[in-house]
């Protein structure tokens, strides 16, 4: 998982927020907010649509606090949140409407051999379609099964299985091409999938 692993709160600092206390939303907020943006931000790569994402999110954290049971960690009950609300995002209407307009380049790692190599990567992962992009991260990145990505999406597990494949395909294809014939760092780690 992407941020989420291993961020913990007291579980006084849960009780406190599901009773309506604003510092124990604050601290909820700060726990998980990178770890929501840097979600939203690989899933609609858009920054001002991911800090969308992230206020989406924490309005649903902080309305359905009261209802969440404990029967995961409260990290996976905030991912599961920001999943749901940029994947709402992409397939709204609007949002399918809209021309896609060029991406500033950002910084993801140092120009070191394998910073070069991330942000090919990330390059890459970018010249995805939306559905694809999110399929790649949600299942290589997140973790999530086939299954629950089929379930988030509305869409069948053959769904989630083809896109996978042909994004993967897709994603050795152009790191090849980057890298001048030979494939790139990272391209070899996107084994065709199996399940």
């Amino acid at each position: 998982m992407s941020g989420f692993g291993g961020k913990t709160l007291p579980a006084d600092v849960v009780d406190a927020a599901q009773r309506g206390a604003r510092d124990a939303h604050a601290l909820i907020y700060e726990r998980y907010a990178d770890a929501v943006f840097t979600l939203a931000r690989r899933l609609v790569v858009d920054p001002g649509k991911a800090e969308d994402v992230l206020q989406e999110t924490f309005i649903e954290v902080i309305r359905s606090i009261g209802g969440f049971r404990g029967d995961a960690s409260l990290g996976t009950w905030v991912r599961h949140i920001a999943v749901s609300k940029a994947l709402m995002l992409l397939r709204s209407s609007w949002e399918r409407r809209r021309q896609a307009l060029p991406e500033p380049d950002f910084v993801v790692a140092p120009d070191t051999p394998d910073g070069i190599a991330d942000r090919a990567l990330v390059r890459a992962v970018e010249q995805l379609d939306a559905a694809s992009r999110a399929v790649v991260w949600l299942y290589d990145v997140e973790g999530y099964t086939h299954v629950e990505i089929a379930a988030l999406m509305n869409k069948t597990v053959s769904f989630s299985k083809s896109r996978l494949a042909r994004a993967h395909e897709k994603l050795r294809q152009v790191l090849t091409n980057d890298a001048g014939g030979s494939a790139a760092d990272g391209a070899n780690s996107l084994a065709p999938v199996v399940n």
